[in-house]
């Protein structure tokens, strides 16, 4: 899908606050209120926007210990690969999951309490995982940015 300016200024506006009115985007864009509406249905249609979510500060509900966690595999066979993503998405502990290049195989982006509530995770959830060879954990001292935000 091509995105014209217009849509582009939308999405931004969008991602700054998902709860601005149809009205006070029209506004910002000299558009009518109908033709903001049909533009948003039909980047919600094409999938441009996947969805509307609520953003959480994690010190606000006792989340505030991020971990990025490297994993690698005993061996980095399609069953294997296909086995670990299954169960590593049910982890709500892990916000996100990548699938890399280099000397690990997957980084965690892991979200809890404290350093014992992570040691709990390590040890009753993670390392339970079939297939895991080694980890790796990087604790993070300060956010210096971190967004939701995609350029545009």
């Amino acid at each position: 899908m091509n995105l014209d300016d217009t849509d582009k200024k939308i999405l931004q506006k969008l991602q700054q606050n998902s709860k601005i009115t149809n009205k006070e985007l029209s506004n910002g864009l000299s558009l009518s209120v109908t033709a903001v509406f049909e533009r948003i249905k039909r980047l919600e249609r094409n999938g441009v926007i996947s969805g509307y979510v609520a953003l959480v500060k994690p010190d606000k509900v006792e989340k505030a210990f991020m971990v990025l966690t490297q994993i690698k595999l005993v061996q980095h066979t399609k069953s294997n690969v296909v086995k670990f993503e299954a169960e590593v998405v049910k982890l709500p502990e892990v916000l996100e999951c990548y699938h890399v290049s280099g000397e690990y195989d997957y980084i965690l982006k892991v979200l809890v309490k404290d350093m014992e509530a992570y040691r709990e995770f390590m040890l009753t959830k993670l390392t339970n995982l079939e297939h895991i060879g080694s980890t790796q954990s990087t604790f993070i001292i300060s956010s210096v940015k971190s967004t939701t935000a995609l350029p545009l």
